[in-house]
């Protein structure tokens, strides 16, 4: 099983975009990206603006190669109304959009839906549920919240297991701060796992230190009690130019590699958002 990551904030953009590559069955996860419309009162800066093009490009090049589609909940860096032919005669296993979603979340869910609903080979609710491809099995959670608040909504999180390796995807769960959310990693025991980091960037503010806490240690937890050998953290964690200071505890132990999407990679981590104001300097 090869993991992928398409676009990710490491990467220059907001995103999770991921490509799992197995012997007969390519999936691509949450196949969108975006840019914050104003991060320290400015705008995407141009160079951003390229990147998103590019990874774009990316997400519809590997969508051609892939089998299955999965929506993880609807907001605009997961899910894209607007390239409906990414959708094309695919199997699309989606958030339910009806229960335990938040109300914007349930407008967009209506309105992607209707504009695709001729397009997939088959649309499937996912939440809760198992789906068993070839020798592949797909596994979701129950719905989780969109980080410590329930304002933001709920997501799904994703087991996906070979006879070698189990990936689990959790998509936007702020650092792993509920329990509910900890569970079904605990439960599924990965391999490798791609988590949304704690959203530092906004501490104090609409995330806790207390949150923090509870990230830090349940990921301290996940490493412990399971024999993950890498866990990939981005998203709202790499939003934090001065993100790694918040790692100590988890980056000092020899167990577990804890990387970004573009360390991952190989690549250098390209925080554009975090930076841009560095960007409009240089310009």
């Amino acid at each position: 099983m090869k993991i992928l990551p398409l676009a990710s904030d490491s990467l220059g953009t907001r995103s999770m975009a991921t490509y799992v590559e197995t012997e007969n069955f390519n999936i691509l996860i949450d196949p969108a990206v975006a840019l914050s419309p104003s991060r320290f009162n400015l705008p995407p800066h141009p160079i951003e603006l390229q990147r998103k093009k590019e990874q774009l490009a990316l997400i519809k090049e590997k969508s051609n190669t892939s089998q299955l589609i999965i929506i993880t909940h609807y907001h605009y860096d997961h899910h894209n109304p607007e390239e409906i032919s990414l959708y094309q005669d695919k199997i699309l296993l989606i958030k339910d959009p009806h229960n335990f979603v938040n109300e914007s979340q349930k407008i967009r869910a209506h309105y992607f839906l209707e504009k695709i609903k001729d397009l997939p080979k088959m649309i499937e609710i996912a939440d809760n549920k198992e789906f068993v491809f070839g020798n592949l099995k797909i596994k979701f959670s129950p719905p989780v919240k969109h980080g410590p608040k329930e304002y933001l909504g709920y997501v799904i999180e994703i087991a996906i297991t070979n006879e070698k390796e189990n990936f689990i995807f959790t998509s936007d769960v702020q650092g792993i701060v509920e329990e509910e959310q900890l569970n079904f990693i605990l439960e599924n025991k990965p391999t490798i796992l791609y988590a949304d980091g704690p959203m530092t960037y906004m501490l104090n503010y609409r995330y806790q230190k207390e949150d923090l806490e509870r990230s830090i240690n349940n990921i301290k937890k996940i490493i412990e009690e399971t024999d993950v050998k890498v866990i990939i953290l981005d998203h709202h964690l790499t939003r934090d130019e001065k993100f790694k200071d918040y790692l100590k505890e988890i980056l000092n132990q020899n167990k577990t590699k804890i990387l970004t999407a573009a360390e991952y990679l190989g690549k250098e981590n390209e925080l554009f958002e975090a930076k841009r104001r560095e960007l409009y300097k240089g310009s």
